[in-house]
């Protein structure tokens, strides 16, 4: 047994990772776009929400080949704070405006019929930059994205230029 942990942690050691480093990273499902909003707020960034379907093959490469990488970049978590949710799910949500909903119907109210779509909104629940429908070319897509924080940041960046002069 004594051997076999030893053995386990020499291979992490030897291929630089560690136990923590070894767990995949996420972009986790929302269920209080409120409380998502204040979290990007007090770190002064956007929230990219990302609507998907189950079984959504472009989903999961966006998943796969943008967001989790995005989310395993330092640089990242100084943009943006990154939700995801189902279109057409019932799974219960809050808006935020702090009121019940699901999934499904937050979607339905802006509009998001094709998955994947992301949506970058700034802390009010206003989009602060044209959705990302589909994936798109896929060379260009993280461009894309990256424009799309970008608006995000701007946004942000003015609501607490306003918020300061009032």
């Amino acid at each position: 047994m004594k051997l076999t942990v030893l053995f386990l942690l020499g291979i992490l050691a030897w291929t630089g990772l560690s136990p923590a480093r070894a767990a995949t990273p996420n972009v986790p499902y929302s269920t209080n776009l409120k409380a998502d909003a204040e979290l990007a707020k007090s770190r002064g960034v956007p929230l990219l929400v990302m609507f998907g379907a189950p079984h959504c093959p472009y989903c999961e490469r966006l998943l796969n080949e943008f967001l989790l990488p995005m989310q395993r970049n330092p640089e990242y978590a100084k943009k943006v704070l990154m939700r995801r949710m189902e279109v057409g799910s019932t799974q219960s949500l809050i808006d935020f405006n702090g009121k019940p909903t699901t999934q499904g119907a937050f979607a339905s109210l802006h509009r998001i019929g094709l998955s994947p779509t992301i949506v970058v909104f700034d802390y009010h629940g206003h989009a602060a930059a044209e959705p990302l429908v589909g994936l798109g070319p896929v060379d260009y897509y993280g461009g894309y994205l990256d424009a799309a924080i970008d608006a995000g940041l701007t946004k942000v960046a003015s609501i607490k230029s306003a918020q300061r002069l009032n």
